[in-house]
């Protein structure tokens, strides 16, 4: 009779696992967190090992949104993907940690355009918690020039630059900011900036194509100023880029001649629309 019930628990089992309905996602989803308030008095002292599991837990969830994804989703504009829980979850590890500067950075660059409100309001729990991370002040400065706030931008850099031993450079970018916000001079000059001084590898990423995407935009426009200067010499676009001249314009040349992308793939001629475009195999952001 023991075998024949637990013969007979086995089948059963193995019968509602696979009848079961399927998994409400959003009530999964809800699982992932505890707030941090909560989780602080839980974690009888070891605040930095809760803060620092909450921190993967933050990268294991956009990682899993963004692989279910098809094709290349850039991650400083994931508002195509149900990033609900990321506020929660970067806001739970600050909240345990508040010295813990990744947070706040992946907050300021990827949550603006998931939740703005809350990017803006992590972003400033870190200055208030840390005011002498003039970082901090940088990302709130990036936040508002995403937005096109140029003077909350401008504000922003201005308060980092009261620190004492912040580089020079943020003062310049208060003034910048002030004058000529939405340049892309402006934008180079912020991502170089937080290329060179983010901490976690993701965000330096980020940078990175971010100024190959604006290299490659001035590299298009001094090609197509060169196929403007061709059509009004001859009457026609050009059908191959052996045609142009490419003396004492700023674009880089592959060894057979051919004008090549940031990433090395070469331009495209679109000989139709008298223009130019990237190849079909560039890793340079398009939008």
């Amino acid at each position: 009779m023991v075998l024949l019930g637990l013969a007979g628990a086995v089948g059963l089992s193995g019968w509602i696992d696979a009848h079961h309905p399927p998994a409400d996602t959003v009530i999964e989803e809800e699982r992932l967190y505890v707030a941090g308030n909560t989780v602080k008095r839980m974690s009888l002292g070891f605040n930095g090992l809760a803060a620092d599991w909450y921190w993967m837990r933050s990268l294991q969830y956009v990682g899993g949104k963004v692989l279910k994804v098809p094709g290349n989703v850039q991650l400083d504009n994931l508002s195509q993907l149900n990033l609900k829980l990321l506020a929660p979850l970067l806001d739970t590890a600050t909240t345990l940690d508040p010295d813990f500067m990744e947070p706040y950075e992946y907050a300021a660059i990827v949550l603006p355009g998931i939740d703005l409100p809350e990017a803006i309001r992590i972003t400033k729990k870190g200055t208030t918690a840390n005011p002498s991370a003039w970082r901090l002040y940088q990302h709130l400065g990036y936040i508002y020039w995403q937005q096109g706030d140029f003077e909350a931008a401008s504000e922003s850099y201005g308060e980092g630059a009261k620190i004492p031993g912040v580089p020079a450079w943020m003062e310049a970018m208060k003034a910048r900011m002030a004058v000529e916000g939405g340049s892309r001079d402006t934008a180079r000059e912020i991502y170089r900036r937080m290329y060179e001084q983010a901490g976690d590898q993701k965000v330096k990423d980020i940078a990175r194509q971010r100024l190959e995407q604006l290299y490659s935009l001035d590299e298009r426009d001094a090609l197509r100023a060169l196929i403007t200067i061709f059509k009004a010499r001859t009457g026609r676009c050009p059908t191959a880029w052996r045609e142009l001249s490419f003396q004492g314009a700023r674009v880089r040349l592959s060894p057979a001649g051919v004008p090549i992308d940031p990433t090395n793939v070469p331009y495209q001629l679109a000989v139709d629309k008298c223009d130019v475009a990237l190849g079909a195999s560039s890793h340079v952001l398009d939008r």
